[in-house]
């Protein structure tokens, strides 16, 4: 048996079904795996991936896999792990896997380091726990390292910050930023399973709601659109000028959190920063209001002050903590803070990650190719590798489009056609 830390190899059968259910809406990285199957443009490079452990990532591996890659993967949140699909990557497809749901912290960065034990030529991540490690403790390996990719937008902007202070130490492509992941896996996967994550945690009704949505990047955004389509009123909270006028467009209401505080029943952060949700907002926050994160890091909720000001705490449901302030208003935290589309349901749909991992796929890809000519700086994803990968989406859905004609290419190409 491969190496591996998961909780039960037995539940390897239940995995293998989500993970063949997940591969059916994935027709665009089920296409690159066919292509790499026959290439093998990955051949003998090691890949260590540091992603949530669900199904579609299970696809992912299987497609780096194909492509001749020796992967091994941890887990980005210790609260994500589907433990069925964890025994199934080991016993199925032979992949290393090192990753238990509600792992500790201690365990959580030594699943890190194992992967990291491989001297990976390419790192694959979803919030840079793989490169801050590289970073802080690990500087050894960037000789071996050709480069990486990250997924999330959290993990984009610190690394843009390592580069711009000149102490990136290797190149990294950003998945994220790809219009084909962030425009429809932040907007429609983090809108709708953001959702399903807090009714599955409380069995809440949306309708009639009031939602205070901290934050308006594009999975802001789709939070916002998905609950005010099942009837919340919804308050937006912002620090950017720009994003807020486009809330307000939008028909949202928008002001401070310390004015939203007073008014909402649920609080959803999804800035990417800390303390987004402090100590003066709980005090001012209704009996019973409901607070959650799905940002990437648990660092959105000030949940050490929570606690400070608080007289007992109480798990009323599975992932649903309550917490008992001294004036006996109730502050319902979910998911201790972490991704609730991931703790307390099964994170985006296996659509809309087709088209993230199919970009994780060519971002793995490009590095292999060019990486004797990159620089340690963060690289956007080409436009060709957007365009290819809409082209098959919209080709697995059965969608047309029309073509321009050579006269409007023409006409697009020239400044003498005027009025």
């Amino acid at each position: 048996m491969i190496k591996h830390d998961v909780k039960n190899l037995k539940l390897a059968p239940q995995g293998k079904r989500k993970i063949i259910w997940a591969e059916k809406e994935m027709a665009v990285l089920r296409e690159i795996r066919n292509d790499f199957s026959k290439r093998k443009p990955l051949k003998g490079v090691r890949v260590a991936a540091c992603l949530h452990v669900t199904a579609e990532t299970a696809n992912l591996m299987r497609t780096l896999k194909a492509g001749g890659a020796k992967v091994s993967l941890c887990a980005s949140n210790p609260l994500s792990t589907q433990d069925e699909v964890a025994a199934s990557i080991v016993k199925d497809f032979g992949i290393p896997v090192f990753a238990i749901n509600n792992e500790n912290n201690q365990t959580y960065y030594k699943h890190i380091n194992q992967v990291l034990d491989d001297k990976p030529h390419i790192t694959v991540d979803d919030g840079a726990d793989l490169v801050s490690t590289i970073h802080k403790k690990r500087t050894g390996l960037v000789k071996s390292l050709w480069g990486g990719s990250e997924e999330t937008t959290t993990g984009v902007i610190r690394l843009k910050a390592l580069a711009e202070q000149k102490k990136l130490l290797y190149p990294i492509v950003a998945v994220n930023d790809a219009q084909t992941k962030h425009f429809f896996d932040n907007r429609y996967g983090t809108g709708q399973s953001t959702l399903d994550g807090i009714i599955r945690a409380t069995n809440v009704l949306l309708a009639g709601k009031t939602v205070v949505v901290a934050g308006y990047g594009w999975c802001g955004r789709g939070f916002a659109f998905k609950a005010r389509g099942l009837g919340s009123k919804i308050i937006v909270t912002e620090v950017d000028y720009v994003k807020s006028l486009e809330a307000v467009m939008d028909g949202f209401r928008v002001m401070p959190m310390s004015e939203a505080s007073l008014l909402g029943d649920i609080f959803c952060t999804l800035t990417g920063d800390i303390h987004v949700i402090r100590r003066e907002h709980f005090l001012k926050m209704k009996d019973g209001a409901i607070v959650c994160n799905s940002g990437h890091f648990d660092v959105e909720i000030d949940l050490p002050a929570l606690k400070k000001i608080s007289k007992k705490k109480a798990e009323v449901r599975p992932l649903v903590e309550e917490y008992t302030l001294r004036n006996n208003k109730r502050i319902i935290v979910l998911a201790g803070g972490r991704l609730v589309n991931l703790a307390a349901a099964e994170g985006h749909p296996s659509t809309v990650m087709d088209m993230s991992f199919a970009n994780q796929s060519l971002a793995v890809e490009f590095v292999v190719k060019n990486h004797k000519k990159l620089e340690n700086k963060v690289y956007d994803v080409t436009e060709q590798t957007d365009v290819r990968i809409a082209k098959l989406k919209l080709k697995s859905l059965g969608v047309k489009i029309d073509k321009l004609t050579p006269e409007q290419v023409k006409y697009l190409n020239s400044w003498e056609i005027g009025t």
